[in-house]
């Protein structure tokens, strides 16, 4: 219905948990692996500083959600103070990059899901987590926070039970190399630590949603991103403790690896499930994401109406939570997003740096804005290490998100 409107039913809880089940992916479970490669026993000085850098930029998400607390996050602060190009263009770019993230997340699910059950096809497995993961959305808010709220616990117990392994059969002389560790190496490490940060933003998604969302969206940013930054340090220490083989790195199930050295019974099977609470909570945080994005672009007539049309009953963007979820769905059948991908890293450092030039234009103090800056600075910096593909690919991106702007005024034009 077009007349319905959003429902404030994401507490301070709901909302932290919403940015821990972004952030605390599959991310931890394969890229520490390759961060340890590159970083070797130094990993925990990578995880430090990809988190103090992440914490420059979410230090203006804060100030930028307290300065507006409407829907759509780093779209809508683009919308509401830098020009109308640059705020549809960074819409546009969060919604190619999250759309294709689900697909990938739902693949990484699904591959995830048949190292249990030998025999499973991985793209239509990971297209209904797709589907599963859109009707929970268009159930209804509360669902699915409900749903989220238990996929977090699972992962968080499973990492503290990680950990606990890790620190049994942990061996110190694994850390002897830190101070001969390369600095290239450990700076490599922590631009690839980064992109596991970097779910913290989808707070700001659904602000409109949140209760007392001016006090509540900036407190849940920064609980998450503490939480998950003390979780990573303590899981890279209990791995590191625990002692890798160079094939281990680059696996994709680096930690179920690590803890299968240790010959507990089951340790292996309770970390591959814990990779599972991860991924699908990811993907059910993503098609929220997107969805809400895609509507707050609509609102602001950057993408076709019907995407802002609200349902009565239950508060969701029913139309957009569909569009998010089959479309995520459809890629998946494409079975190898590699190539497509790439465009995810270029995407994140993009909308994240029109961010924190958005809060450098705020009235602040001193230390804010050179916060700000130094976040800015921060994700052109790493831009600047990422693959020839990633940048190749951002930029048709761009190239494309700039075709759809001047088709799009055209035809608002002369309507």
């Amino acid at each position: 219905m077009a007349n319905g409107k959003l429902k404030k039913t994401i507490s301070l809880l709901d909302a932290t948990s919403i940015g821990i089940g972004a952030i605390v992916g599959a991310g931890i479970f394969v890229v520490l692996g390759v961060a340890t490669g590159l970083a070797g026993s130094a990993v925990v000085v990578s995880i430090i500083i990809a988190g103090a850098v992440a914490f420059l930029t979410a230090s203006s998400f804060v100030r930028l959600s307290m300065a507006t607390q409407k829907e759509g996050g780093a779209y809508e602060f683009a919308h509401e103070f830098l020009p109308q190009f640059w705020a549809s263009l960074i819409g546009f770019l969060w919604l190619v990059s999250n759309v294709v993230s689900g697909a990938t997340v739902a693949l990484g699910f699904s591959f995830y899901l048949s190292s249990l059950f030998s025999g499973l096809p991985v793209a239509p497995v990971a297209a209904l987590a797709c589907l599963v993961a859109t009707v929970l959305n268009y159930s209804g808010m509360k669902r699915s926070v409900s749903v989220n709220n238990m996929l977090v616990a699972a992962k968080i117990l499973v990492l503290l039970f990680f950990v606990f392994a890790g620190f049994l059969f942990f061996k110190a002389d694994n850390f002897s190399s830190v101070g001969s560790a390369s600095l290239a190496g450990v700076l490599s490490g922590a631009a690839i630590i980064f992109f596991a940060y970097g779910g913290f933003a989808r707070i700001t998604v659904v602000s409109e949603e949140v209760k007392n969302a001016k006090q509540n969206v900036p407190r849940a940013i920064m609980l998450a991103l503490a939480v998950s930054t003390v979780l990573y340090i303590l899981v890279s220490i209990a791995a590191v403790g625990l002692g890798s083989s160079s094939q281990s790195f680059t696996s994709g199930a680096f930690l179920a690896l690590s803890i299968g050295s240790t010959g507990i019974p089951y340790a292996v099977l309770i970390v591959s499930i814990g990779a599972l609470a991860a991924t699908a909570s990811v993907l059910l945080t993503t098609v929220m994401g997107v969805s809400r994005v895609a509507f707050a672009m609509a609102r602001n007539n950057d993408a076709p109406k019907t995407f802002s049309s609200v349902d009565y009953g239950s508060g969701v963007p029913r139309n957009a939570v569909l569009a998010a979820g089959i479309t995520s769905a459809l890629l998946t059948l494409i079975g190898n997003l590699a190539l497509v991908a790439s465009v995810s890293s270029f995407a994140l450092l993009t909308y994240y740096a029109a961010a924190n030039y958005a809060a450098i234009r705020l009235k602040a103090g001193l230390y804010s804005k050179i916060a700000s800056v130094a976040g800015l600075i921060s994700c052109f910096t790493l831009l600047a290490f990422l693959s020839q593909q990633s940048l190749i690919v951002g930029a048709f991106t761009v190239l494309c998100g700039a075709v759809y702007y001047y088709f799009r005024k055209r035809k608002i034009d002369k309507n």
